[in-house]
């Protein structure tokens, strides 16, 4: 089968699980695949969250930089006004790669309304879940330290300090600043209740983080270790911050990416207008949303395709949503997982030792794949396409012959079934999986690049998945004609940018192998 054309030159890259999907992957495939064409990619937009969305492309991982930096014909590099910036941060990515030869700064268009995260954030960060483990003996949430649900807080607080206070002159940019940690010191203290010690800890927390996230820059000579010395922002007595040191390194920082400041909105307009392709790249994923994902395991962004018209700042009109899953499931934290397989399982043990997280190295949890969240996206997200990667990593191995299952809907201990998602999160903690079982293979897939080459188990378990998520969206319902469902337009077997298929036949051929 061809690829089918892209509905719109707008295309959402997002998530249809609980993040760590492969969306990274999804835009050189995209740009790869209109290249040369009348409508070719010129713009890669990071629409949503900050430094705490970790994706992998070209073998590159990336924070805040969006992917479209392995694209190097695509003409512009934006962060859109719905992401949250540091802008050292953006420095500690965007060097390293300008050293091994990637443009980055001749592309880079932040928007002026794009927010700027800072140390505050982080220590507020740390704080909140030191509050939530030692005050309110919760567990911990594994919070990223990276200060991105308390830099959304001075959002919807209204205490934003966005990049166009970098052109607003120093003594505004240091007055606004100087607010915020006072603002953040006294809720660390008084609030959060941290100890003295724990809060001088923070700071050699953050140095050590940053000194493992920032290895390869320190090894290219890019930077010196002093760089990410962050007790050098410690102030002589206890909750309080060096705040012209802070202020020096921020808006040092801030400034020398002056040019790099502007309208995201106008270049996006423009080169639409132009006939060229936007592709809008979403952090997190539909079921980490704010409003529609289940609190507090959630981001403080919206995660799905609405939000590209709100980040970008342009009206809302068509765009083409291709919604990115594995092959299986994963989630961190403290989610409610009804999939999640047994740790002593043997594909468990397998697939634990390829999932830890890319923005701070946590394990994952691993299940099997749930079809009742993946067509609740559909259902009430919307996609056209769909991209599966990992199907490679289901391959048998070692003495485990075992089924496959996949999760077409969720029972109650009195034997109720719920063919969508429950709202109510205490509902859902008292769920079990229901599954349907499929014969696994023992073929290396990971050289296989057409569909029909795949083990016939291997081509009947995609077509499950497939069916399984439309059976979910269409609950109850016919489905839709052919030309409204959605496709797996892309299926990974591998890590490697070569490692997808492209000739998935289309939804109404490949369900009939289920």
């Amino acid at each position: 089968m061809s690829l089918l054309p892209f509905s719109s030159q707008l295309i959402a890259d997002v998530g249809i699980s609980l993040g760590d999907e492969g969306k990274g992957r999804l835009i050189p495939e995209i740009a790869n695949e209109l290249r040369g064409t009348r409508a070719p990619v010129s713009v890669v937009l990071k629409v949503n969250g900050g430094a705490n969305s970790g994706h992998t492309a070209g073998g590159i991982k990336l924070n805040l930089l969006p992917a479209g930096v392995v694209v190097r014909d695509a003409a512009h590099l934006c962060i859109g006004s719905g992401v949250v910036a540091d802008p050292r941060k953006i420095w500690w990515e965007t060097r390293p790669l300008e050293k091994k030869g990637h443009a980055i700064l001749s592309r880079l268009l932040i928007d002026e309304r794009t927010m700027v995260t800072d140390l505050t954030h982080r220590l507020l960060d740390l704080a909140w879940e030191d509050y939530r483990t030692n005050v309110l003996a919760e567990e911990p949430r594994g919070s990223t330290g990276r200060g991105i649900t308390p830099a959304y807080l001075d959002e919807v607080g209204q205490w934003q300090i966005t990049f166009s206070d970098f052109q607003a002159g120093p003594n505004f940019f240091a007055r606004k600043l100087a607010h915020r940690a006072d603002r953040a010191l006294r809720t660390i203290q008084h609030v959060c209740r941290v100890s003295p010690e724990t809060f001088a800890g923070f700071f050699d927390k953050l140095t050590a983080a940053e000194l493992r996230a920032n290895a390869e820059g320190l090894e290219l000579g890019v930077f010196d270790k002093t760089e990410f010395d962050f007790t050098r922002f410690r102030g002589a007595a206890p909750f309080t911050l060096n705040l012209d040191a802070v202020t020096a390194a921020y808006w040092q920082a801030g400034t020398s990416l002056t040019k790099n400041i502007g309208e995201v909105r106008e270049l996006i307009l423009r080169e639409v207008r132009a006939g060229r392709t936007v592709i809008g790249e979403f952090g997190q994923a539909y079921w980490l949303d704010k409003r529609h994902g289940y609190s507090p395991n959630v981001t403080a962004s919206h995660t799905f395709t609405p939000e590209f018209f709100e980040s970008a700042g342009i009206p809302v009109q068509r765009i083409h949503t291709v919604g990115v899953a594995k092959a299986y499931d994963t989630k961190v934290g403290t989610h409610t997982f009804i999939t999640q397989m047994d740790n002593a399982h043997p594909l468990a043990v397998k697939l634990k030792q390829l999932e830890f997280g890319t923005s701070t190295g946590r394990q994952r949890m691993v299940g099997w794949f749930d079809a009742v969240e993946k067509g609740d996206a559909l259902r009430y997200g919307g996609y056209q396409d769909m991209m599966i990667n990992k199907a490679d990593a289901l391959t048998y191995a070692g003495d485990w012959h075992g089924e496959l299952l996949i999760c077409t809907a969720y029972e109650d201990a009195a034997g109720k079934r719920y063919a969508h998602v429950p709202r109510n999160e205490a509902v859902r903690k008292t769920l079990r999986a229901v599954y349907t079982r499929h014969p696994g293979w023992t073929e290396d897939i990971s050289t296989v690049r057409r569909f029909s080459d795949l083990p016939t188990n291997a081509r009947r378990y995609v077509a499950a998945m497939m069916k399984s998520t439309l059976d979910v969206a269409y609950a109850g319902e016919s489905w839709p004609s052919a030309d409204k469902l959605a496709n797996l337009r892309y299926l990974g077997v591998g890590p490697e940018p070569s490692q997808i298929i492209k000739d998935v036949p289309a939804t109404p051929e490949l369900v009939r192998l289920a």
